[in-house]
């Protein structure tokens, strides 16, 4: 197995680093506190062919892969964390449910809209009686005529305050074979959104109501049988987390690594002490073992789809490095660390929150165990 980047991708690699540093460094780490949303570098984003890199050109992508977008969405983090979430929204989102399973309207009328940056879609699955169990959904949904129903619940849904379409899903009937998904626009007759609140990072999050919302039949992604391939098509979500989560913790260490160097305690740099050393020699390790963890995955997802359990193991691996990293490098930063005025309380604070986000690893882990198989 080869282990390092090939020429093509460094190459891009190296051309998305400046890209990002010559158009969001000056507001990084801002949009937060400004309680905006950096609609302008999603139209950046798009004028550079950055929107939907593994979606085929036939549908308006990029026609590239799925290492391509991870290779990207690092680099896109480590400048700009907030663009890496519209980076994300165009690329590993709920965007891949249209790209993957979307009917032709979708792709027509939808698609575009996304890949454009004019406007992003959210999933829409936590719900206040399931959380992360999508098996026990309580929103349904049922035909009438040319139109379909919706009633129902969901929260916290992140950027759900700026989204204009919403991947919503539901049961059709009775049972997980009932599942499916319905694409809301959030002009929909009946939809509504509760007040914003946040979270611990600052990332925005609305509760979704639909009081018989109804939109038509084209915008029906699934009507049965959905649940397995709609999680199939999210596992590429949940690997945007982990790379999201990967960049982060190798951001932490550059920044500890390089106070170490600059900062001076009893007359020598405190990079010289032992235990400074041992701190950065295991944010190292951990940091490198989450890499190739994931790179697997990735180059795995290439062939298809991700696995549950390749995709479980790489979003564990990442999350837990990031909050570690993080951790360790507000520690060698000491005061300065847990300081807002700089970044890694912010770092911290997205680290721990993603180990919620996207669904708990370590649940999927127990359940691909308990099956004895992965679900690709």
């Amino acid at each position: 197995m080869d282990f390092q980047l090939s020429m093509e991708q460094r190459i891009f690699r190296d051309s998305v680093r400046k890209l990002a540093r010559d158009h969001f460094s000056q507001k990084a780490f801002t949009w937060d506190k400004e309680d905006k949303y950096p609609w302008e570098n999603a139209k950046i984003l798009a004028k550079n062919e950055l929107m939907g890199i593994r979606i085929p050109e036939e549908d308006g992508g990029q026609g590239g892969t799925l290492m391509d977008a991870v290779i990207a969405i690092m680099e896109i983090t480590k400048v700009c964390p907030h663009t890496a979430d519209v980076f994300q929204a165009g690329n590993f989102g709920a965007i891949q449910q249209i790209a993957f399973l979307g009917n032709d309207f979708l792709k027509k009328e939808v698609l575009p809209k996304l890949l454009s940056g004019e406007t992003i879609i959210t999933a829409a699955m936590s719900e206040p009686n399931a959380g992360s169990a999508v098996t026990d959904l309580e929103t349904t949904a049922r035909f009438d005529g040319d139109e379909v129903v919706i009633n129902g619940s969901k929260i916290f849904n992140s950027n759900g305050n700026h989204a204009g379409y919403f991947c919503v899903w539901c049961r059709f009937g009775e049972g997980v074979a009932s599942s499916g998904a319905v694409i809301v626009p959030a002009t929909a007759p009946g939809f509504s959104r509760g007040k914003v609140e946040r979270h611990m990072s600052g990332e925005n999050h609305v509760a979704l109501y639909f009081d018989d919302c109804r939109v038509a039949k084209d915008y029906v992604l699934m009507s049965e049988q959905g649940f397995k391939k709609l999680f199939q098509v999210f596992n590429v979500e949940r690997l945007g987390n982990a790379s999201r989560s990967l960049a982060v913790a190798e951001l932490a260490y550059e920044m500890a690594l390089r106070h170490t160097r600059e900062r001076h305690q009893f007359n020598r740099p405190i990079c010289e002490f032992q235990g400074i050393q041992w701190k950065l020699a295991d944010m190292k390790l951990r940091i490198e073992q989450s890499r190739w963890v994931l790179f697997k995955a990735v180059v795995e997802a290439d062939r298809g789809l991700p696995s549950a359990l390749d995709s479980s193991l790489a979003k564990l691996s990442c999350n837990e490095t990031a909050e570690y990293v993080c951790r360790e490098a507000i520690q060698i930063h000491g005061g300065y660390g847990i300081s807002t005025e700089y970044p890694l309380a912010y770092l911290y604070a997205r680290a721990r929150g993603w180990m919620v986000a996207g669904g708990l690893p370590r649940r999927y882990l127990a359940v691909v165990s308990a099956n004895g198989r992965q679900n690709r």
